[in-house]
């Protein structure tokens, strides 16, 4: 699989990562099944897709607890990409960026994951009670502890992805605020944000930010939390822990709206042969933003994983990427 740089080249992972997500949360729990999950990470590792996306909130704990099975038996092969900042509190999750607080979920981490040191560790979300700068530097003292190789911003400005508030994060001015504060105190090697077909708002500002500074961007939820997958039909329930279920773009109506977006993958996928499927598309209009983009698709069965990685073979052409460009935007938007 092609490899892509992550912070300035010092970095090298597959095009296309792993998001491990919803093998423990956010998504259908009758749908999770430990040894099916394991599957999709050596799946993932054995094509080439070694960012393996998680975080100590998902379960919580226990996608953490579940990756470092694997990494016991294959840590060399592959690129860690945790995450802290956001824990669940009585009623929801709340952002912590206390420096004590992150020392201590550092070392929760590495012992769940069964390894040394986390290769990419990503701030969850910026805590609007903690200066940024006092949290990156306390960040930055475990890269000096050498428990993290390099450091991240995850989920600024997106839009409903699970975990997010209906407003606040979605500001795109206020992430790049923060992160250049953040870059005062220590390099920025990544930013994770939601980033797909029918979510392109990232590439008008944080994709140019991160371009003209050797950042690495890692675009979450690059297949529409399923839906651009093709796979969900208009009027398909969820179960009520579930994101997907309070969503606006999952009700019957804005999923019918939108099919009309699975449609114009599906045509640009025929184009590409008949074992490229729409799914595979939408990830490679994802690569096609820039080199230095790295889509994370969450996959918990082998068989997502291995077609995610089979996207990094697609390469779409001008006339594709205008085809995409001049389809309808999604409907369903948070208020």
């Amino acid at each position: 699989m092609e490899r892509r740089s992550i912070g300035a080249g010092a970095l090298a992972v597959g095009a296309v990562g792993l998001g491990c997500m919803p093998m423990s949360w956010a998504y259908a729990p009758s749908r999770r099944r430990g040894q099916e999950s394991l599957a999709a990470v050596h799946t993932a590792l054995d094509l080439g897709s070694n960012l393996l996306d998680t975080a100590d909130l998902y379960g919580p704990f226990t996608n953490e607890l579940l990756l470092g099975r694997v990494l016991a038996e294959r840590r060399s092969e592959a690129f860690v990409s945790a995450k802290v900042g956001l824990r669940a509190g009585d009623q929801h999750v709340v952002a912590d960026g206390r420096p004590g607080y992150l020392r201590r979920a550092c070392d929760a981490t590495l012992r769940r994951l069964r390894t040394d040191v986390i290769d990419l560790y990503q701030l969850h979300r910026v805590d609007p009670d903690v200066p940024v700068e006092e949290t990156w530097g306390a960040m930055a003292e475990l890269v000096g502890a050498g428990k993290v190789r390099a450091l991240g911003f995850c989920a600024l400005g997106a839009g409903a992805g699970p975990g997010a508030g209906r407003r606040g994060d979605r500001a795109y001015g206020t992430t790049v605020r923060h992160l250049e504060r953040a870059q005062q105190v220590f390099p920025v090697s990544a930013v994770q944000a939601e980033l797909s077909v029918w979510s392109p708002e990232a590439a008008w500002q944080l994709l140019p930010w991160c371009a003209a500074r050797g950042v690495g961007f890692l675009a979450a939820m690059p297949l529409g939390s399923g839906f651009l997958t093709g796979t969900l039909t208009p009027g398909e329930g969820f179960e009520s822990q579930d994101v997907r279920a309070r969503h606006p773009r999952f009700t019957a109506h804005a999923m019918a709206s939108n099919q009309a977006l699975v449609a114009g993958l599906r045509r640009v996928a025929g184009r590409h042969g008949p074992g490229v499927t729409a799914a595979q598309v939408a990830l490679a209009w994802v690569l096609a933003q820039g080199p230095q983009v790295v889509p994370v698709p969450g996959a918990d069965r082998a068989r997502w994983a291995a077609e995610n990685a089979a996207a990094a073979e697609v390469r779409l052409t001008a006339g594709d990427l205008s085809e995409i460009a001049a389809l309808p935007a999604a409907v369903g938007a948070w208020d």
